[in-house]
């Protein structure tokens, strides 16, 4: 990597590091995941402080360094936090949209930007206030699953091949089971919901809106549990989220 380069980057999260300074984790369009220190921005004067916020999408040029990058200049292009911030659904949703991405997201060059390019876009829908929160996460998590590979398999047995519907669903198998491969431990699902969960995999909003609260929430708590399987512990922030 060459030692001063500029990029495109979401804000996943900071911390402090000593009385001025922060480190701050990005998620890049062309440099994967990104952790680097901005010197001095906890002070008043700071030049770009409050732009290397998380929920933010910025214009970065960063310093390579053999471990912590460092920040030289930032610019905003959008600024998510604040419709965000201002509703604790969207909030709560969109932080748990930034751990689970902080989570799976190595720190390794992702050449074809879809999963940098999926978190914009979930983030500007959220922001946007018209889908419900809730729908909204559930489909980025599905979309995100996909990506890695681990997204349930919602329309034949995932052991055997066996056309649906069914209706059992089993994580560590990989999503729905028949009744030949179900086994102790998988869960009984209804067809709404599996639907539901197709609907939230491609996008269709029309017909994701429309369902019925309890079929929302059996979805999301699969959803849920996917993620929690695949990366071997809870994520906090789901447990915030109001469904």
């Amino acid at each position: 990597m060459q030692k001063l380069y500029r990029d495109h980057a979401i804000v996943l999260r900071t911390h402090p590091l000593g009385e001025a300074d922060r480190i701050i984790t990005l998620l890049t369009r062309t440099h994967g995941k990104v952790r680097a220190v901005a010197k001095g921005v906890r002070r008043t004067a700071s030049r770009f402080g409050a732009r290397l916020e998380p929920f933010t999408l910025v214009d970065v040029q960063l310093h390579a360094g053999r471990g912590l990058h460092t920040v030289n200049q930032v610019v905003t292009i959008e600024a998510f936090a604040g419709p965000i911030s201002a509703d604790y659904a969207r909030f709560t949703a969109a932080s748990a949209m930034l751990e689970t991405t902080d989570r799976l997201t190595d720190e390794v060059v992702d050449p074809s930007q879809r999963g940098f390019l999926l978190l914009v876009g979930a983030l500007r829908t959220m922001a946007a206030g018209r889908i419900p929160p809730p729908l909204v996460l559930d489909s980025f998590l599905l979309r995100t699953l996909a990506l890695s590979g681990w997204a349930p398999e919602l329309s034949v047995c995932a052991s055997c091949g066996a056309h649906g519907p069914h209706h059992a669903l089993d994580i560590r198998a990989g999503g729905l089971v028949c009744t030949a491969c179900r086994k102790p431990g998988a869960r009984a699902v209804r067809q709404a919901a599996v639907e539901h969960m197709i609907f939230l995999l491609a996008g269709d909003w029309e017909n994701a809106v429309a369902a019925e609260e309890t079929v929302v929430h059996e979805a999301g708590r699969i959803v849920a549990d996917t993620i929690t399987w695949h990366l071997e512990r809870s994520v906090r922030s789901l447990s915030y989220v109001e469904r």
